[in-house]
């Protein structure tokens, strides 16, 4: 009896321990695939992925369990091949962040998560909870040696933690294949625009002080993360950066602390062009409202810009000297080959006409300077060098902008809230894939440059509102005009101390301008079939094949010919 009675309660206690086993999935999903929160089916797929050496190999795991995770861990062992290791590995938790303001203008393939959350941010830290039945994505970089030798590479994955106090591990393999095309600088012109003056952000939130030790500490943090991830061009303003002195009308610079960043950032390697802080915007602040150049006015011990009218004789007396006095500059610190400069930006038809003085009057002291301006008109013949019109705008006029290239200018474009709808942005709603293909929009059409405003709006400023927590809420808006920013738009990187967390839209932004030189390569080798395979791949500006299945093997096509 007392046998009998062991046993039974043996028997119970296993059940009860395997009632409480946690089932733990844990699937590859192509880096493509956005795993919305409420995502619940995995179908596991092998873990591969097809690279050209220098460029980097992305993987991502779908992690999801019937109870609360705790302590989850990722564990790589590098792949490997004949005794050489890919051992540049990032790994990172895929976090998900609120979109409050949903795109108003959402494309056919708009994403929708009833949460209203998406994945976004890589957050590098060693483990994440996990809550019950949420899907905890997860990242893997690993960077390809410009002299790795070709061939497959196989390592492996193991995550570990605890559901319902129990342990458990998983493993499972990855395998790249590195293929023969080397990419190293790339030449599409890519900027987006930074702002130094949310340091504070990389700091604990406290203030930063301009030019202390921190702030020249997290400016580098901020030129790693643009080299690291493709862009050529920096966005510095001589304006903001010099200090001024006047006595009787007579104007002094130290250009100190503006040199000091530039040399900083081409140190990071993000300088392949310097391109210089508007000089001016609307002097009333309406949309169609004139142009003026900001003037610094020195009050005391406080220095503060003004935009004034070109006519007020002020104006003309401070860029009189400044202009001449920073071209000196930039050509004693040998920057004068690679420096554009912008004037104020978005023209439009209204007020081009007060944009065409201003380029008049510095083009009359600094003719050989090219300028460079996200535009929304094309009054401005002979007037700026690289016209960056926005992309729909390129759409509509692309027979002009062809013309503009014919007659040795530059014609690039860019993207903001706009434009929506089905064009290729950079949106969190948007399926990744589009923002891939932004650049593959450049290949197809000839244009070399692209520009974005937001690398990092992380707070309210100038009249735009966000939440100030930018893993809190995405979007944004512009009050004035009441034009909402998607999700997405005001930042593509995050904050944490003493470092910036790129997004998943970011990833896939550095492997489209990868993409871009590929694309290059496979044109110059076999001009019609790269043709055939952009054209079936980009349509149109507002048509794009986004089968993801089918984008691999196109890119593994171009990589096995271009190998040959």
């Amino acid at each position: 009896m007392k046998t009998r009675i062991l046993f039974s309660l043996a028997i119970l206690s296993l059940f009860a321990c395997k009632e409480q086993a946690p089932n733990v999935q844990f699937a590859y999903v192509d880096s493509l695939e956005k795993i919305l929160p409420e995502a619940t089916y995995f179908k596991d797929a092998t873990a591969h992925t097809d690279v050209a050496r220098g460029e980097h190999a992305s993987f991502q795991f779908a992690v999801r369990a019937n109870a609360d995770i705790s302590n989850l861990k990722v564990t790589v062992t590098a792949p490997e091949k004949d005794g050489t290791t890919l051992s540049d590995i990032k790994k990172g938790f895929v976090g998900y962040v609120k979109v409050g303001r949903t795109n108003p203008e959402p494309s056919k393939d708009i994403l929708r998560s009833p949460s209203g959350y998406f994945p976004d941010p890589i957050l590098y830290q060693d483990t994440k909870n996990v809550p019950f039945g949420t899907p905890q994505p997860i990242w893997l970089t690993v960077k390809i040696p410009t002299d790795a030798p070709t061939g497959t590479y196989k390592g492996e994955v193991q995550i570990s933690g605890q559901a319902n106090g129990v342990s458990f591990t998983d493993t499972k393999p990855i395998s790249i294949e590195v293929f023969k095309p080397i990419i190293d600088k790339t030449s599409l012109w890519v900027t987006n625009w930074f702002f130094l003056d949310r340091l504070s952000y990389l700091n604990d939130n406290q203030p930063v002080e301009a030019y202390s030790d921190t702030y020249w500490k997290l400016a580098r943090v901020m030129a790693k993360t643009l080299a690291e991830y493709r862009q050529n061009m920096a966005l510095l303003s001589p304006l903001d950066h010099t200090e001024f002195t006047e006595e009787n009308g007579t104007w002094k610079f130290d250009f100190t602390n503006f040199n000091k960043l530039v040399n900083l950032f081409k140190e990071e390697g993000v300088i392949g062009r310097l391109e210089g802080g508007h000089f001016g915007n609307r002097i009333d602040g309406s949309w169609s409202g004139d142009f003026g150049l900001k003037v610094p006015i020195i009050e005391k011990d406080t220095t503060y810009l003004k935009t004034k009218a070109l006519s007020d004789p002020k104006t003309r007396n401070f860029y009189d000297q400044f202009l001449p006095a920073l071209m000196d500059n930039i050509k004693n610190n040998g920057w004068a080959e690679n420096y554009v400069q912008h004037i104020a930006d978005e023209p439009i038809d209204d007020n081009v006409d007060s944009y065409i003085e201003i380029s008049n009057y510095i083009k009359s002291i600094l003719p050989n300077v090219k300028i460079i301006e996200a535009c929304h008109t094309s009054k401005l013949e002979g007037k700026i060098d690289i016209w960056v019109p926005q992309m729909n705008f390129l759409n509509e006029d692309l027979d002009f902008y062809k013309e503009q290239q014919e007659q040795g200018d530059e014609a690039w474009y860019y993207t903001c809230l706009a434009p929506k709808g089905e064009y290729a942005n950079r949106f969190v709603e948007q399926p990744l894939i589009k923002t891939r293909l932004l650049h593959w929009v450049n290949h197809k059409y000839g244009i070399p440059g692209y520009l974005h405003w937001g690398f990092n709006y992380w707070s309210s400023k100038g009249g735009i509102t966000v939440s100030g927590d930018p893993y809190s809420d995405a979007s944004g808006l512009i009050g004035s005009s009441g034009n909402v920013l998607p999700g997405g738009d005001c930042w593509i990187s995050y904050p944490a101390k003493d470092e910036i967390y790129p997004s998943i839209r970011l990833e896939a932004m550095r492997d489209g301008i990868v993409d871009y030189e590929l694309l290059k390569m496979y044109a110059e080798k076999y001009p019609e079939k790269a043709k055939d395979m952009v054209g079936i791949t980009v349509y149109n500006f507002e048509h794009y094949d986004t089968n993801i299945g089918d984008f691999r093997k196109k890119r593994r096509k171009m990589l096995e010919a271009l190998s040959k």
